[in-house]
């Protein structure tokens, strides 16, 4: 294990000295279209996310984005009671902690990312079920940023975890009925230049 620890040390210290690491925080925002599998007559809801993040750039192909943001999640559903059908907004609103990989097209603008995400309940609106208190998701997408540090972005972010805590076959209950968290997010985000 020592052996490791230096080997990691050594990569590490000559990465630095070769590279010009460049770290810029920055603000995010933008648009959710949120839903819940597996639930019959639901539709998806239309809330937002708003946070900030620390863009590391490694090189110009590749850079880390650790994030933190409040999310607004859940679905529209649907229920019938004296004679008519209603329908509501669930909330589930999430602070999500995320470390996304940036690979950039050709060092230019496009990039692709990818990474997990931690989300931490932080209030719902559900009446008579409990839903778990964390969620860990994985984020896909897309964008494209521009010289001044404006970024345009689209995601889908995946829950990996039943809001309901259930673990797959329990009792009748199946892995194709476990209720996830599905989000795809439009947005933008700035980073401040830094010297």
């Amino acid at each position: 294990m020592r052996k490791f620890a230096v080997i990691a040390f050594v990569l590490f210290i000559g990465i630095q000295t070769k590279a010009q690491v460049r770290v810029s925080p920055g603000l995010r925002g933008g648009l959710n279209v949120s839903t819940l599998s597996n639930i019959d007559d639901n539709s998806s809801k239309t809330d937002f996310y708003v946070g900030g993040l620390v863009d590391i750039k490694f090189n110009r192909f590749f850079s880390l984005q650790p994030e933190i943001n409040y999310s607004r999640q859940g679905d529209r559903g649907r229920y019938f009671e004296d004679g008519r059908y209603y329908s509501e907004n669930y909330e589930l609103n999430y602070v999500t902690l995320g470390a996304v990989a940036k690979f950039n097209f050709g060092g230019g603008g496009f990039h692709i990312l990818g990474g997990p995400s931690l989300d931490l309940k932080v209030s719902d609106n559900y009446v008579n079920t409990n839903p778990e208190d964390v969620d860990l998701a994985f984020v896909a997408g897309l964008g494209y940023t521009l010289p001044n540090g404006l970024t345009f972005e689209a995601r889908f972010k995946q829950g990996m975890l039943d809001i309901y805590g259930y673990e797959g076959i329990d009792n009748g209950y199946y892995y194709d009925q476990v209720i996830l968290n599905q989000v795809f997010q439009i947005g933008i985000s700035y980073t401040f230049k830094t010297k």
